[in-house]
């Protein structure tokens, strides 16, 4: 019974499979009612930009619960906040802690690789995950600066600006923040959330590994005890290991480098150990203020900055300066502002919403990407405005806030907090402390970028995926970060539109003792059926692949044809158009169809087509090819199809 059971080919319904079989005789497809163009229209639009129907729970509301959902959705800490227990706020406390103490080294750190002072770092957060802890969706995304968008905003800006032009380049970056924050913003405004992802994983991938090789890199300056002055600007490989050499009898301070490797060399191994036993997560994440606090004070009793070791010096100390008037609203740098603000804007928004989504499937929840990335610039564009530079989700302190036993966004409140008492408070005991440090810090955190199990799945997955990987790898590494992100983008595209211009076709044959007709290379004991050639096509029939199509499905069959010729076999005399997969068509695909017909028909092959779609049967009807080619050449499934016109085959 198993080997004679009928599968449904298109996937149209068991009822009207099973009484086709019953009667034994084909189920005849016929002409679709029309659809309404304004509901097809109303459709596809809400389908684009509102599959999630954000205003489900509005509906028979009165107006009281929907003013209140309606603040609710700008502000979810009001839903959550109102089911908040105490005894959520011991995880979310701890949770908040640990971060903070995991957070205030990078800070400092990773406004250094944006090329501003340290305090901007530690403002940065301040104000963002306050923001975020109101707006945001997620429970588990840490917010503040991270290194890949420190790292590509220091890049950038220092093209258009000496650093050591302070209060410029301060400005350009307030300028770059705002506008980062404005992008963010008006994706998420206007629903277009959809766009982040044309950036594949793979390009995704490569870019961070790279980045994190060249930002480690760019680190060996302050692990070594280079000075600024003898250290290039450039960010690629080359450069950088020049620099290196070329310093290596003058440059380097002996105690600059043990204090660096020394303190590298514990966090790595806390790292390890808390790899090896989940329970010790908290050691990593302390690891690196205790390196802090250590390398400090030794700094200070032995005086090591006056033997060359090289030290934070004064952190500005108070909360973050008011900066609304710093911004760029207009003159020269407006424009590059705004270019600077939409790519660090976007590198931010896919790495912080990658983070959001992974921990909340881990937690099995929702996040809503829209509203994800409102927050995001909101948090972005106050930030802007008070002292801020660009702020996104960080995968490590995230990782901490996941494991340290948060609850809700109120371990963000916590971190926050603890930074600003420590702007307030802590930050003259930072003087002492050595550059060597942050930069082991630093290359602690990027570690982890570089994901090489990925590489590997990425390689075995699909080889195109791993030449976009390390396009942006190599891209990154040798040329520059920006340089990079570009090669990312463009190899993403362009499978795109090589998926789109080359879709794949099979030729189907018949598996024994079914009715099933499947891809002749996949299973190869399928069958052909003499006179007929089956021809499926993988993809919507659009105008940038229609002509390929055409010809392809033509090649296939003068292959055919030359194959029965030499064999003496009976020659092909109908063409079977299998279009399950083919989930649209447009004009030139409907052009292209007419052309193959006439084709065949010089041929003396005729056409037929099997189990196309609602959409494109819609569009055939509509353009009057069913009439062309004939209500019956159209049939529910190859198998109707053959079973039809098997008593026409010629002998």
């Amino acid at each position: 019974m198993g080997s004679n059971r009928v599968e449904d080919e298109g996937g149209i319904g068991s009822a009207v499979s099973s009484r086709r079989h019953a009667d034994n005789e084909p189920y005849k497809v016929g002409v679709p009612p029309k659809q309404n163009l304004f509901k097809e229209f109303k459709f596809t639009f809400k389908e684009t930009f509102f599959h999630d129907d954000p205003l489900r729970p509005f509906k028979d509301q009165p107006k009281s619960r929907k003013l209140l959902l309606g603040i609710e959705a700008i502000f979810p800490i009001v839903d959550w906040g109102r089911r908040y227990k105490l005894s959520m706020f011991k995880g979310d406390l701890i949770a908040g802690l640990t971060i903070a103490s995991l957070c205030i080294p990078q800070d400092i750190g990773y406004a250094k690789l944006a090329n501003l002072e340290p305090n901007f770092g530690l403002y940065s957060s301040f104000v963002p995950p306050l923001i975020y802890a109101f707006m945001g969706s997620s429970r588990d995304i840490a917010i503040g600066p991270v290194a890949v968008v420190s790292l590509l905003l220091g890049s950038m800006l220092q093209e258009e600006i000496d650093p050591k032009n302070k209060v410029e380049y301060q400005r350009l970056a307030f300028t770059a923040t705002f506008f980062a924050g404005l992008t963010q913003f008006a994706l998420g405004f206007f629903r277009l959330g959809f766009l982040i992802d044309f950036l594949s994983h793979a390009a995704i991938v490569g870019f961070m590994a790279g980045a994190a090789i060249t930002i480690s890199l760019q680190q060996l300056k302050g692990l070594l005890g280079i000075k600024t002055k003898a250290f290039t600007k450039n960010t690629d490989i080359v450069s950088v290991m020049r620099s290196v050499w070329t310093t290596v009898h003058h440059g380097w301070n002996w105690q600059t480098i043990l204090i660096g490797v020394t303190f590298l060399a514990f966090i790595l191994f806390t790292k390890y150990l808390a790899k090896r036993n989940k329970k010790l997560f908290w050691m990593p994440a302390i690891a690196p203020l205790i390196s802090v606090i250590i390398s400090t004070f030794c700094v200070y009793i032995t005086r090591a900055d006056k033997q060359g070791v090289q030290i934070v010096n004064h952190i500005r100390r108070g909360i973050n300066p008011p900066s609304l008037d710093d911004i760029h609203f207009t003159g020269s740098y407006l424009a590059t502002g705004f270019r600077i603000g939409i790519v660090a804007g976007m590198v931010a928004l896919t790495e912080a919403v990658a983070i959001g989504r992974t921990f909340a499937t881990m937690k099995d929840y929702q996040i809503d990407g829209n509203k994800e990335m409102i927050a995001l610039g909101t948090m972005n564009v106050v930030g802007s405005m008070t002292s801020c530079y660009v702020a996104t989700g960080s995968f490590s302190r995230s990782a901490v806030n996941y494991m340290a036993g948060c609850n809700t966004a109120v371990s963000n409140i916590v971190m926050s907090l603890v930074v600003l008492l420590t702007l307030e408070v802590i930050t003259p005991l930072f003087k002492y402390t050595p550059n060597a440090i942050l930069a082991s810090i630093i290359i602690s955190a990027v570690v982890g970028l570089f994901d090489y199990d990925a590489m590997v799945l990425i390689w075995k997955i699909d080889k195109f995926d791993f030449v976009a990987c390390m396009g942006a790898f190599f891209g990154v590494v040798f040329i520059s970060v920006e340089i990079g992100l570009l090669i990312a983008v463009s190899i993403s595209f362009a499978k795109i539109l090589l998926q789109v211009t080359r879709p794949r076709t099979a030729v189907l044959g018949k598996i024994p003792r079914t009715s099933v007709y499947r891809n002749i290379q996949q299973y190869p004991e399928a069958a052909k059926v003499p006179g007929v050639l089956i021809v499926r096509v993988d993809s919507a029939i659009y105008f940038s692949n229609s002509n390929y199509i055409r010809e392809r499905i033509l090649r296939l069959l003068a292959d055919e044809e030359e194959q029965l010729k030499a064999n003496s076999q009976q020659r092909i005399q109908f063409l079977i158009v299998e279009m399950s997969p083919v989930t649209d068509i447009d004009t030139s695909g409907i052009h292209a169809l007419e052309d193959l017909y006439k084709s065949l028909l010089k041929r003396d092959i005729k056409l037929v087509i099997a189990n196309p779609g609602q959409v494109v049967l819609d569009k055939l009807h509509a353009s009057d090819f069913a009439n062309t080619l004939g209500e019956d050449k159209i049939f529910l499934s190859v198998g109707d199809a053959i079973m039809t016109l098997a008593p026409k085959l010629e002998p």
